[in-house]
């Protein structure tokens, strides 16, 4: 049942109900900072997908982690997948829609990668469809959704419910999600003193490090012999 009064007092008092059980999901928030923070370092990808306004969650997670969140740090690879608009209509049109993300999942997932699943029913067949299909590929597999049992946190490896019939609130905690993983997987790339990638040199510019002098030449048999240029 609803809760009495104006749209502001209905929804904040939705939130406020939503919030004491959420403050449970830290030890979850920071595993899974944690361990991206470590996936995406060592050269892994996350790949994200969700519907409508989840599919909003998705993109602004990616953009934080191809950017930035608080400190300047080294890029991580992160692509929420609704945004390859012209792979999204090209499958949906010879496909279908419900393997818009699947087949996308197919072609950039790799194992080790995670695939992050966003749904406030945890019902949306393109989302299952994705999940089967990482699982298939060796990703790991996590989900945000509402209310907990649901077909995608069965699908899914791990999952983060939030206990909320309201959807607007169930999207409002999973971009509050969004930041937190951030947040602690910035952590994590401090405490391990991840170290930015050094850059290439510019065109014109010698790289550092020892150089090489002379001609390499390959001989019959693939031996080769280095002589003085």
């Amino acid at each position: 049942m609803m809760p009495a009064g104006s749209p502001l007092d209905v929804h904040l008092t939705n939130l406020a109900a939503a919030l004491a059980p959420y403050r449970r999901c830290e030890p979850q928030l920071a595993r899974w900072g944690a361990d991206l923070a470590h996936r995406l370092a060592g050269g892994g990808r996350l790949l994200v997908a969700g519907n409508g306004g989840s599919a909003a969650e998705a993109q602004h997670l990616t953009a934080e982690l191809v950017g930035k969140l608080h400190d300047d740090r080294q890029p991580l690879s992160a692509i929420a997948l609704h945004a390859e608009t012209s792979a999204v209509t090209a499958i949906a049109n010879d496909y279908g829609y419900a393997d818009v993300y699947a087949r996308q999942v197919r072609a950039h997932g790799r194992p080790g990668d995670v695939l992050l699943l966003l749904s406030t029913s945890g019902t949306s067949r393109n989302l299952l469809a994705a999940a089967h299909a990482a699982r298939d590929a060796g990703l790991t597999t996590w989900a945000l959704t509402g209310p907990a049992p649901n077909p995608l946190a069965d699908a899914c490896d791990e999952v983060l419910a939030v206990p909320s019939a309201d959807s607007q609130v169930v999207q409002e905690l999973h971009l509050v999600t969004s930041h937190l993983i951030c947040e602690y997987l910035e952590q994590e790339l401090a405490a391990a003193a991840v170290r930015v990638p050094a850059e290439p040199a510019p065109a014109g510019r010698l790289a550092s490090g020892p150089v090489r002098t002379g001609v390499e030449v390959v001989l019959d048999g693939g031996a080769g012999q280095q002589v003085d240029a």
